[in-house]
Order: structure tokens, then C-alpha cells, then sequence
């Protein structure tokens, strides 16, 4: 009988390993890993070039001396996406506009939330629910002095079982008011896929 149990007992363990070693797990991943699953825009790439777009600007010589005493105001327009694929070009844009914030060189006018400052701003000066002396009156933000645009394209070429994509991030900050491109860049990423074949 005893033996019995024991047979019992050491197959249900066996049964729970075996089907344990066959279950789904999950982990955390490395934020800043590099290495590319797929040809498509990941993560990976991004943090690539927000951190080149960054590093570029904070570092152009003529911005340097521009922002040695002050920090300008930039508004950030919305990246354009001309690749094939669904981009949130959103992400980028945050992307870089904090890292460039953290630099602490330049103040960003955020126009996204346009909407909502407006309906705020209302809210303050026609609802009666705040006090005037400290409601914020219309026409007292800031202009930006810069805008920063970007335009983000691929090039996706297909032979046999290698599938070739080359991606082009292109970032420019223009003087509002002069009109003068005072800094460009550029971030090329390109990822090579090659089918496996068996026996190959």
C-alpha cells in the first residue's frame, strides 16, 4: 500500500515538472537592448534616434553658444511619417523632447494639449468658479522662437529570402523668426532579414 502512495506520489511529481518545462513564461526585457527581432520599427530604434537627435543638438556649436545663457523656446511640430508602415510618431516626438529637456538647454511649447489649455483657460475666466485675481487671462503664453520638424522615411527592398529595410530619421530646427534652418540632422538605421531554409 505504502509503496503504491509512493508510485502515486513520484508520477504526480514527474506529471507536474513535465507539464511545468511545456508552460508559457514571462519576464522582463532590457529597455535599452539593441538587438532587432524584426525589420520593422521597434523600440530599439527609437531610443537610437532620439538619443542621436539629442546628442547632435546639445552638442551643434552654434546652439551651444545660443543656449550658454538662456534657454529658448521651441515648439515641436508633428513627425512626419512617409514610411509604410503605422509609426507612433507621437512616442519619437516625446522621445526626444524630454531627453532634450532633461539637457536642461531649451523650454518647449507643447501644442497637442492645445484643446485642453484652451477649455482651462475658460473654465478660469467665464465659470464663475474661480476667483479672478487668480485666473489666468488669455494672451499672456509665450511664443516659441524655434520649430523643431521631422521627417521620417524608409526604403524596403525584397530579393529571394533577404528582405533589406533602410530607414531615414531627418530632424531640422528653423528660426521663426529669420526663417534660417540653425541645425540639421539626420539618423540612418538599416536592418538586413534572411529567410532560414532547412539544411541550409
Amino acid at each position: 500500500m505504502r509503496n503504491g502512495i509512493k508510485t502515486l506520489m513520484v508520477m504526480g511529481a514527474i506529471g507536474i515538472l513535465s507539464l511545468s518545462g511545456c508552460a508559457s513564461t514571462m519576464q522582463y526585457g532590457d529597455a535599452g537592448s539593441a538587438k532587432p527581432l524584426t525589420t520593422e520599427f521597434g523600440s530599439s530604434d527609437l531610443q537610437q534616434i532620439a538619443e542621436t537627435m539629442v546628442d547632435s543638438m546639445v552638442a551643434f556649436p552654434p546652439l551651444v553658444e545660443l543656449t550658454a545663457g538662456r534657454r529658448p523656446v521651441v515648439s515641436v511640430d508633428v513627425v512626419k511619417n512617409k514610411t509604410m508602415q503605422h509609426i507612433d510618431t507621437e512616442s519619437i516626438t516625446d522621445s526626444i523632447r524630454a531627453k532634450l529637456i532633461r539637457s536642461g538647454k531649451f523650454r518647449f511649447i507643447d501644442r497637442t494639449t492645445d484643446a485642453q489649455t484652451i477649455e482651462e483657460l475658460k473654465t478660469q475666466q467665464d465659470s464663475g468658479l474661480v476667483d479672478k485675481k487668480s485666473a489666468v487671462p488669455f494672451g499672456q503664453q509665450v511664443g516659441a522662437e524655434f520649430l523643431l520638424t521631422s521627417n521620417f522615411s524608409e526604403i524596403r527592398q525584397k530579393a529571394g529570402s533577404i528582405t533589406d529595410v533602410y530607414y531615414k530619421f531627418t530632424m531640422s530646427l528653423k528660426n521663426l523668426k529669420t526663417g534660417i534652418l540653425e541645425w540639421s540632422d539626420e539618423k540612418e538605421i538599416r536592418k538586413v532579414f534572411k529567410r532560414g531554409t532547412f539544411g541550409g
